[in-house]
């Protein structure tokens, strides 16, 4: 069972494997809040404001060896976090990190496709709860909206998420393109992300920067003992 060990920060690292990122506020109206800036500019921008909203939720799809897996998240100011990942084919699963541990709780179909009929059964309904690895937590805002690969950006027609008006940010790299759209009323926060002619593509939207986000571990008695399940009980 080691492999699901990894499952939430597996699906946070597909998510930001489409988002490849990483404050201030603007005045509104047609004015763009961001006249004179470089592309790289904004997207730093960008990416401080969003990592200081602290909370925020993300929904979306990615595209891995053909198959279509649907990602939701909600992310605490603390770091904890809980989503949700899978497709029709593979089955489907809930995650939850809450401080030094992640719980995972996947239907049938995805348990079998991780350890059998077997594991299917003895997990049905329950949650496997296993140690965080590292320091930092699983969906840490840093990792998330990080700006290292913000470089080499340009600038295209400005474009609209959810009624928002929004900066359209490109970045190309061989064949894979990486669009981000950045909010341009109220604080510059990322409002989208899609990823084309990648290995993974996807989309990823943004939304209730700021909104508190309660997390909490599952009842004990819904929980399974990892070393359980190394036992085969």
């Amino acid at each position: 069972m080691a492999a699901n060990r990894k499952l939430l920060a597996v699906a946070v690292v597909c998510a930001a494997a489409v988002i490849g990122v990483t404050g201030c506020s603007s005045d509104g109206g047609d004015k763009d809040p961001f006249e004179g800036m470089s592309a790289d500019k904004i997207a730093e921008k960008a990416s401080k404001a969003s990592k200081d909203a602290g909370s925020y939720r993300m929904k979306g799809q990615m595209k891995q060896k053909g198959e279509v897996s649907d990602i939701e998240f909600a992310v605490a100011e603390s770091g904890d976090c809980t989503g949700k990942m899978g497709s029709s084919k593979t089955g489907k699963a809930e995650f939850l990190s809450v401080g030094k541990f992640t719980y995972s709780k996947g239907d049938d179909k995805f348990w079998e496709s991780k350890g059998g009929g077997s594991t299917a059964e003895l997990l049905k309904g329950r949650w496997v709860k296993t140690p965080a690895e590292g320091d930092k937590a699983v969906c840490n805002p840093d990792d998330m909206f990080s700006n290292k690969n913000l470089k080499k950006l340009k600038r295209k027609d400005d474009a609209e998420v959810g009624g928002t008006k929004a900066a359209v940010l490109t970045r190309k790299k061989g064949a894979e393109t990486t669009t981000f759209y950045v909010a341009m009323e109220g604080k510059p926060y990322f409002l989208k992300v899609v990823n084309k002619g990648a290995d993974g593509p996807g989309t990823v939207t943004f939304s209730d920067y700021g909104k508190p986000v309660d997390v909490k571990a599952p009842p004990a008695k819904d929980v399974v003992d990892p070393e359980k399940l190394s036992s085969g009980s």
